[in-house]
Order: structure tokens, then C-alpha cells, then sequence
């Protein structure tokens, strides 16, 4: 008998419905992503920046296959949040937004039954295949075979940020979450808020810090507890579960021994990160951090 596939409904998760005849336009313009490229059935990883190109919000962008909408799979501690900030610039557009009762849940590893993906809105996550595929509004027979804390390493070990605990609202930058790797951020669309400092930073590799996975010798404390280096603090962690976590970390300290209230820690950037963590050829290329 084949494996089945890691299933576990995520609880933290809200679907926000999108509709209207401007949907695709008025989102366009006010995240990283490109929704005008989505096709019925896709979806895509976006964010939703200041002026200064600081986070504000992560969701992804579901074109729905059997309705006329756009569904936003955000964190539901945001939702109410989201809501409010994009409807602030909806003005004369036709755009209507209203939270679900859908649930979400994640599979990976194997792909799941086919029967199941037949009947829920499922979609790849866009972020990296191994990172498997969400559904949406599955049938309420749905067995689930993980927990939320099996998915939390699974995400954790993949590098993958969950922006409501891995990121700081008006501090991070879009690329220190690796948006700019993981296609959060695209490059040809038109503009949107932030676009002007994401893309300073991407063409003049300007980054100094980067969300890497770390593993520790003991369980990791609590999220800002800093990493030292030499008794110099190189990053900070974010979230973590057990002995596994995410951490804002200098690209320069990757492969430095570290430590983390005095146990010993490992950045372990997978193969995907790994040519962002990379020196540049050119040190003419970069810019020093401002005191």
C-alpha cells in the first residue's frame, strides 16, 4: 500500500473572497505578486508592503477554478487587518472582500488522493514544490494524517516563513523573508507599494540579513532571543518548534559558529537559499549597513 500523504487542517488560516469586476486590477497594484499572470486553479504568494517596502501582510492568492473571485488565504490573526488596509484603496473601484467559513488545510509529501483534489479547491503551494499543496474547503470525510506541529517542522526544515510569526510588521523587508527566492515578488509587473525600495535592493544587492533555518543542540526559546557569534549578536530567532526554528541572520554569519542563550546552533540554508547567502565577486557591488 502507497504512503498516504501528510494531511493536517491549518486552524490559523482564513479564506477572504475577493469578487468583483476590478478584482484582478485593483490587487495588482497593491502587492508584490503579478495576479493578472494567474490562470483558474492557480495560485500565487504575495505581500502587501509600506512605501518603504517593509512588510505588512503575506497571503496566497487563489484564482478560484468554479467561481468568478479571488480567494485570500491569509493568517487569521490578520485577516480583519488585511481587509481594512486594502479596502483603503478600493475608492471608486468594484471590489467587494468578505471573510469565509472555508477551512485550509496542507498536504504534503505524497500527492494526495486524487478523489480529494477533485473535490476541494486544491492548488500547489507556489512557493516550492516540496512544500506540497493547500486545499481548500475539502469534504468534511477528509482524514487527516499530521498535526499541526508535523507541518510546522515540515515548513520549518524547508525554510519556509510564516509571515505573521517570522516577520515584523513595518521592519522586514520583503527579500530578508526570502519573498525574492520563494516567488512572492515579481519583477516585470507594473508598480505597486514598495516596489521602488524591493527593487533597489534586489538590483543593487543591498541585503544584509536573510530568515535562514537554524538547528540547536537544546529546544529554542522564544522568538527575539538573539544569536551571538563571538559575543557579537548576528541575528535574532524567529519562530521554531523543538530543536528546529527560522532565523533573521546576517548573510556574513551563516557559516560562523553560533549560539543561542549558550547552546550551541547551526544555520542549515537549503539549497534554494544558498546562492543569496553567497559573497558577491564584486565587493563594489554592495553597501555597507548605515550606523
Amino acid at each position: 500500500m502507497p504512503t498516504p500523504a501528510h494531511i493536517t487542517r491549518l486552524e490559523g488560516r482564513t479564506l477572504i473572497k475577493l469578487s468583483g469586476a476590478d478584482r484582478v486590477r485593483f490587487l495588482q497594484g497593491l502587492v508584490t505578486a503579478d495576479i493578472a499572470a494567474l490562470h483558474p486553479g492557480q495560485a500565487t504568494w504575495a505581500a502587501c508592503l509600506t512605501p518603504q517596502g517593509r512588510w505588512q501582510a503575506d497571503f496566497f492568492v487563489i484564482s478560484d477554478p468554479d467561481d468568478t473571485c479571488l480567494l485570500l488565504d491569509c493568517a487569521t490573526a490578520q485577516a480583519e487587518a488585511l481587509c481594512t488596509l486594502l479596502l483603503r484603496f478600493r475608492l471608486r473601484s468594484d471590489v467587494q472582500m468578505e471573510p469565509t467559513a472555508l477551512p485550509v488545510y496542507a498536504a504534503w509529501g505524497n500527492p494526495p488522493d486524487a478523489a480529494l483534489l477533485e473535490n476541494a479547491i486544491s492548488v500547489a503551494d507556489p512557493r516550492l514544490p516540496a512544500a506540497g499543496w493547500r486545499l481548500i474547503d475539502p469534504p468534511t470525510t477528509i482524514e487527516q494524517t499530521a498535526t499541526q506541529l508535523d507541518y510546522d517542522l515540515h515548513r520549518l526544515a524547508l525554510g519556509l516563513p510564516d509571515g505573521v510569526q517570522d516577520c515584523e510588521q513595518g521592519r522586514t523587508l520583503a527579500a530578508e523573508a526570502n519573498m525574492d527566492l520563494l516567488g512572492g515578488i515579481a519583477w516585470q509587473k507594473g508598480c505597486y507599494m514598495g516596489q521602488e525600495v524591493t527593487a533597489r535592493m534586489h538590483y543593487r544587492t543591498l541585503l544584509k540579513r536573510r530568515l535562514v533555518p537554524i538547528a540547536s543542540t537544546a529546544p529554542l526559546p522564544a522568538p527575539g532571543t538573539p544569536l551571538m557569534h563571538n559575543e557579537l549578536e548576528v541575528g535574532t530567532l524567529r519562530s521554531s518548534r523543538d530543536h528546529i526554528g527560522l532565523a533573521l541572520l546576517k548573510v556574513d554569519a551563516v557559516d560562523k559558529p553560533l549560539s543561542c542563550l549558550g547552546h550551541n546552533v547551526v544555520a542549515r540554508p537549503p539549497a534554494w537559499l544558498l546562492p543569496a547567502l553567497s559573497t558577491p565577486a564584486d565587493p563594489s557591488a554592495t553597501t555597507p549597513d548605515k550606523p
